[in-house]
């Protein structure tokens, strides 16, 4: 497991201005691990992602018995951060049956009829199942706030877009996030932090490798070019919606071994720490099973 103080190091306290230049996206987070060096630090998350991997699976099973709460993780980076690849990693033990993935795109005219949460509504995880969100509503805090012409295509009114839009935004999202709390969903956010420079990095393997070619856009590319605005996003983001009932976590993204690892290990420790249990039977339950064991132990 991840020590408590690493992992706080990572976790946006509430009311707490981000600026992302003060979280490394590298693997060395403190003095320690520096001076442990890259390869034990790299062969210990190896470690604590098979660990977690191993308990995660145990941990949903008993999730989907128990039947009470439902898991929402929520991910959001700049393009080229991990995403998909640490969904794959971190979810590769899970039963598939209890465990979905949505990705959202540019939303449609239905969506668009409706208020900007309605579609991630319809999304969200049963009771006993976990949910992954790979881009989420808080889209609409960033991309359209770095894109602004894009709020005309909400046909909102105008009372809708004065002068507290946004700040009204982070408000219906930490209340949002609140009410699934409350019903029982734990809601867990990674923004994957990625570097510029490792992002250019990515971008150029995809162009060298046939086989990644699939992976670009060259409207990555644009987004590119409005780094600066992005990080401002997320920073005012990441500043309004880290509460107490869903920290954001900011996870390093420039290796994709301790972005995995990070990730697994909060979602495993945050699950084990419900009060899960196996659902007990009743009288007449227990004399079903007794009476079915005699049925087969006769054949």
């Amino acid at each position: 497991m991840i020590r408590d103080d690493i992992l706080a190091l990572l976790r946006v306290p509430p009311e707490t201005k981000v600026r992302l230049k003060d979280y490394d996206s590298g693997w060395a987070q403190t003095e320690e691990m520096k001076e442990l060096g890259k390869d034990v630090i790299k062969d210990r998350a190896q470690e604590i992602l098979a660990e977690n991997l191993a308990d995660l699976a145990a941990v949903q099973e008993l999730l989907y018995a128990d039947n009470r709460y439902a898991v929402l993780m929520v991910f959001q980076a700049m393009d080229a951060a991990g995403k998909d690849g640490a969904i794959k990693h971190v979810m590769s033990g899970v039963n598939p049956q209890g465990c979905q993935v949505f990705s959202f795109k540019k939303p449609s005219d239905e969506e668009l009829d409706h208020n900007f949460l309605w579609r991630y509504m319809k999304a969200l995880p049963e009771r006993g199942r976990i949910g992954i969100f790979n881009r989420s509503y808080y889209e609409d805090v960033l991309v359209v706030k770095v894109h602004p012409e894009l709020v005309e295509r909400q046909r909102l009114t105008e009372d809708d877009q004065g002068k507290k839009f946004w700040k009204r935004r982070y408000e219906d999202i930490n209340a949002f996030e609140r009410h699934l709390v409350r019903n029982g969903t734990v809601v867990l956010k990674f923004f994957l932090h990625v570097s510029k420079e490792e992002q250019r990095r990515r971008f150029l393997e995809r162009l060298e490798r046939p086989e990644k070619h699939w992976k670009f856009s060259t409207a990555d590319l644009h987004e590119r070019g409005f780094w600066k605005e992005y990080v401002k996003a997320y920073e005012d983001a990441l500043s309004a919606t880290s509460t107490k009932w869903a920290p954001w976590y900011i996870v390093p993204a420039d290796h994709k071994w301790i972005t995995r690892a990070v990730v697994a290990d909060v979602v495993t420790s945050a699950i084990r720490g419900l009060d899960l249990k196996y659902p007990e039977l009743n009288e007449e339950q227990v004399q079903a099973i007794n009476a079915a064991r005699e049925q087969l132990n006769q054949e």
